[in-house]
């Protein structure tokens, strides 16, 4: 029975590498940064048009994102830009982090099929939603207590 599954999944995985790239499917099958973080300094949930629902929260140290982690509900497609787009901001200040655009990811994975480029578009809208969210609360705190729960 192993072998069998084993299998079928060797041949789903050859069949999406006719429409996704290596790095698409490799952010798949193993995502980074996944999960929330309880003392992000910057945190928002969206809600995309299919329905997919992303997270993501941010810390920022000398204005720049040192850790960024993500949680989504969705699709490959959704995994895999909410996986890249926490490796794509890493490390960059807050003034670069904002010039990131649905374009600049969708390159940076070597794109996605038509019907999945607004999983990018989610991606990077959660990640400046989370920037606005830091920007607003840096220098009072206290409101991350206000801020829609993280569990």
């Amino acid at each position: 029975m192993d072998n069998i599954a084993k299998e079928l999944q060797e041949k789903i995985i050859e069949h999406l590498k006719l429409d996704y790239s290596k790095m698409v499917i490799e952010h798949w099958k193993h995502p980074r940064n996944w999960g929330i973080m309880s003392n992000a300094d910057g945190y928002a949930k969206i809600t995309g048009q299919c329905g997919d629902t992303m997270e993501i929260s941010i810390n920022v140290k000398n204005n720049k994102i040192i850790k960024c982690t993500f949680d989504t509900d969705g699709c490959g497609s959704t995994i895999s830009c909410g996986s890249m787009i926490t490796v794509l901001v890493a490390g960059k200040s807050i003034a670069d982090a904002k010039k990131i655009t649905q374009k600049d990811l969708l390159n940076y994975c070597d794109g996605l099929p038509r019907e999945n480029k607004h999983c990018a578009l989610l991606a990077v809208t959660t990640l400046q939603n989370a920037i606005e969210n830091y920007e607003r609360i840096k220098n009072e705190p206290w409101k991350k207590l206000y801020r829609n729960p993280v569990t």
